[in-house]
């Protein structure tokens, strides 16, 4: 069983896959060569399902943080006779720049530990468990480093470290004075394929470090468009999506871990390691606050074109695909894993891509709404698939679905739902000359976003309460009501607005100043706040011209990072620690597009 804390771990990515490594400098979580294959490290959900630890002998102080402007990891150990400063990354292709970054990443693994003064004897541990930890490879020295056979891949270690060979592990052990360093890199091959290994020499680690980081800040400066608060904290979760971004289709996945729980020692523990088209306009927002334009140009070519099929032939639109387009996501336990903290099941797959969500029309026709100019017509493909999104919208908004939590019981008469078929409705009569709308489509779903308004307005409002509420005729808040503002249904200064608010602010908000999602099921009493909630808690604050109060709330979600600055997807209310997969794409998000409006707010008041 796992136990360490999630927030003690740092990202790596090199846009196709992604590791987590420790404050202790084990690499506890890697999946190659896609974010959604099979783990080689798995320690973060199981002792026994592989790391790669370099550190030094005996205690230490750690400090850690990422090399400026990139997503290169530095831990420095403080020991009592000297420190030594280890260096991590993902490599990214050779002198990948800009928008091109991780077009050609080769999949390696790439580690340097340095001393920096005095002595310290450092070691390192190599255990890959492939496929989750059902793989013990055979070992065996190669020139420049080992080899690990066992599964469907090969996995190559270059070092010119000696290493010991037990079982499936390797262990070594040296002491570096001032100035003396150790390259380290791990690739892998086909097991099946004629390829020799290509042992990587230190020079060429260098390279490709010093290399690696070049790339990420030219990622970073074509980047910089944004001005306003929270301007580095804006910048670096804008790194952290483009860290969790599958280069060859432009998809982004919700996060890069499966199985970490929402509540420790219950059974809700997904896979995240997918996209969702409910994260699609807040992940646009998003990027076009950090002046992310192409990413989003091919972000929405990515929904599009995976879900555009679906419609043509009468099928529900999915809400989750693959990376690479993949719709079939069916989910398989692991029986062999513990869990983080005796978690379980471990899965993988996603059974939410069979469930029925009106959102989703919303979400895909508002990514459209931001990324596509009014004056030109969407490619005849496109401008078919987003006619029958909202034609899909407008016939089938009455029906009921699992909503936005995707909860799995019931279909119910979500608000949030039938708002997002409002909101498609309203991208779709404001796109209707890029549509080739017809004016009878036009006035029809004028007529039918209309009524929509009207349902949200008589039955999703609870007069007893002074607040919208879950669903249609329900008693039970929920934060996703938040959403009425942000999106354009009614404006900040309704009163309506103002009072449901007021109440979540009050009735969903934990001891700790965070905010959850709802309270109406056994689970959630023990579920961790949401910091997606959270953060548009305090960009509904600002469109209600709270200002004060949502850079209070603001900053109470963005003191939920760890010192390298990433967020998790929830927090314990009992002890505040991260919980949820990790890190959380929705949460950077919510940071991001929450610190533009309270920006928004603040320059409006200025000028009133």
């Amino acid at each position: 069983m796992s136990s360490r804390p999630i927030g003690d771990y740092a990202l790596l990515s090199d846009c196709r896959s992604a590791a987590l490594v420790s404050t202790e400098g084990s690499v506890d979580w890697l999946c190659l060569p896609r974010f959604d294959s099979p783990a080689v490290f798995g320690r973060l959900l199981d002792e026994a399902a592989g790391h790669w630890t370099i550190r030094p002998c005996g205690t230490s102080r750690v400090t850690r943080r990422y090399v400026p402007e990139s997503l290169v990891l530095e831990t420095t150990f403080h020991t009592p006779s000297g420190t030594v400063m280890l260096l991590d990354a993902l490599a990214m292709g050779h002198r990948e720049r800009g928008h091109a970054l991780g077009a050609s990443s080769p999949g390696v693994l790439l580690r340097r530990i340095t001393c920096t003064s005095g002595s310290v004897a450092v070691e390192t541990s190599f255990a890959p468990r492939p496929e989750f930890g059902l793989v013990h490879p055979v070992l065996s020295a190669v020139r420049g480093g080992l080899s690990a056979y066992g599964g469907a891949q090969r996995l190559v270690l270059s070092t010119p470290l000696p290493l010991r060979i037990d079982g499936s592990t390797a262990r070594g052990e040296t002491v570096l004075k001032a100035g003396k360093r150790i390259e380290f890199a791990l690739s892998s091959l086909p097991a099946w394929g004629d390829a020799e290994p290509d042992p990587w020499p230190g020079g060429r680690i260098n390279h490709r470090l010093n290399d690696t980081v070049k790339g990420w800040r030219s990622w970073t400066r074509i980047h910089q468009g944004y001005q306003g608060p929270w301007r580095d904290e804006v910048a670096h979760s804008g790194r952290v999506l483009q860290g969790l971004s599958f280069t060859p289709t432009g998809a982004i996945v919700a996060a890069a871990t499966t199985s970490l729980p929402e509540s420790i020692g219950a059974d809700r523990n997904w896979d995240y390691r997918y996209t969702w088209v409910r994260d699609a306009s807040f992940t646009l927002q998003a990027l076009s606050t950090s002046a992310c334009e192409k990413e989003k140009a091919t972000y929405f070519g990515f929904l599009a074109q995976a879900a555009a099929t679906q419609l043509e032939r009468g099928a529900n639109l999915q809400v989750i695909y693959g990376i690479g387009g993949e719709r079939d996501l069916s989910e398989r336990t692991l029986p062999h894993l513990s869990g983080w903290r005796g978690s379980t099941p471990v899965r993988t797959g996603n059974d939410a891509w069979r469930q029925h969500q009106l959102d989703v029309y919303g979400e895909l026709l508002d990514a459209a709404h931001q990324t596509h100019p009014r004056t030109e017509w969407f490619a005849p493909p496109t401008r078919s698939f987003l006619l029958q999104a909202a034609e899909t919208a407008a016939r089938r908004w009455r029906e009921p679905d699992q909503g936005i939590w995707e909860l799995r019981g019931p279909s119910r008469h979500f608000l949030y739902s039938k708002l997002m078929c409002w909101v498609a409705l309203d991208r779709a009569i404001d796109l209707a000359p890029a549509l080739g709308a017809t004016p009878t489509q036009v006035t029809a779903w004028r007529h039918t976003r209309q009524h929509i308004r009207r349902a949200i307005e008589d039955e999703g409002w609870n007069p007893h309460l002074g607040a919208f509420t879950q669903a249609f005729g329900s008693s039970e808040l929920d934060a996703s009501a938040l959403m009425l503002p942000l999106v354009g249904f009614l404006p900040g200064d309704d009163p309506r607005i103002r009072t449901t608010v007021a109440a979540i602010a009050s009735k969903l908000t934990d001891a700790r100043g965070h905010v959850r999602r709802y309270l109406r099921d056994d689970f959630a009493s023990e579920e961790g706040a949401f910091l997606l909630c959270t953060f548009w808690l305090a960009h509904a604050l600002a469109l209600i011209d709270e200002v004060p109060r949502a850079r209070e709330v603001f900053e109470t979600a963005l003191s939920c990072a760890n010192e390298v600055g990433l967020l998790a997807e929830e927090i314990s209310p009992t002890t505040g620690e991260a919980l949820g997969n990790y890190p959380q794409a929705f949460s950077h998000i919510g940071l991001i597009n929450a610190a533009r409006a309270i920006g928004h707010a603040e320059r409006a008041r200025r000028n009133s």
